[in-house]
């Protein structure tokens, strides 16, 4: 018996990195799985590997800033598997730029996806949650959703957004049994904070990250997949609630730069 048996999830950013991994779990732990991505290659290859591994899955092209596209993917969600129970908005970007030498363009670029593209995933839920007798939400945030770094000004105001989003519709959702939570990742090793506009990568001979934080390390997709998993299964009495998983970096003290 897995923890999700019989019911539905729809990831946005499912084509990789977290996404992919919180696809693979749930997949693995019963639910059926919607991919929605804007790389469909990717996307598809994923979903295809986890019907051949004995899984539920389907990939859809999904452009969370685009109101019409979250109404095609669910309307095709509830009508191949009947119902949807969970939603993770975990698509998201990040631009590395001071705010001075930003354009306007620039900075809604990343509000459009991280921050719009939550608020109209959650909407575009709630009815097909409601029909199901209730559900759960998980926005996917960041430590820069709790605290503020330089050169990100666009991905910490979105973050920021997402929090306060999260509470807003946790709130209005409750009398629904719709449950909707934040969760709010530190370093995770993801394509993402691999590029290198966005940190340096360690030239160790291991090809691993240092982490000037309490946990020495940078996390892994899989244990955030894991936070994702204890949020939708057995986390049943929260709501509106931020969980962390940072390796203490949000805990005090100047501890927020990865280091070689």
């Amino acid at each position: 018996m897995g923890k999700l048996d019989g019911m539905v999830a729809l990831i946005s950013g499912g084509a990789r990195g977290q996404g992919e991994a919180e696809a693979r779990l749930f997949a693995r732990e019963g639910a059926a799985v919607v991919l929605g991505d804007v790389l469909e290659e990717e996307g598809r290859r994923v979903a295809e590997s986890i019907i051949d591994t004995g899984g539920q899955a389907t990939f859809a092209k999904l452009d969370v800033s685009e109101q019409s596209n979250w109404a095609e993917v669910i309307d095709r969600t509830v009508e191949q598997y009947g119902r949807l129970d969970i939603l993770i908005n975990n698509a998201g970007i990040a631009r590395v730029k001071m705010i001075e030498d930003s354009s306007l363009q620039e900075y809604l670029e990343v509000i459009r996806i991280n921050q719009v593209g939550v608020w109209l995933g959650m909407r575009a839920a709630v009815k097909p949650m409601k029909e199901a007798g209730g559900g759960c939400i998980i926005n996917t945030s960041s430590t820069a959703g709790l605290e503020g770094y330089a050169g990100l000004s666009a991905y910490v105001s979105s973050k920021f957004a997402v929090r306060g989003m999260t509470k807003s519709a946790a709130v209005e959702f409750g009398p629904y049994n719709i449950r909707v939570n934040s969760v709010h990742p530190g370093p995770i090793d993801t394509p993402m904070i691999r590029d290198p506009e966005l940190t340096q990568r360690s030239q160790r001979a291991d090809d691993d990250f240092s982490f000037a934080g309490p946990i020495p390390r940078i996390g892994t997709a899989d244990e955030v997949a894991k936070m994702m998993l204890f949020i939708a299964s057995d986390a049943s009495y929260s709501t509106g609630a931020e969980f962390v998983i940072d390796g203490g970096l949000t805990i005090g003290g100047n501890i927020g730069q990865l280091i070689e």
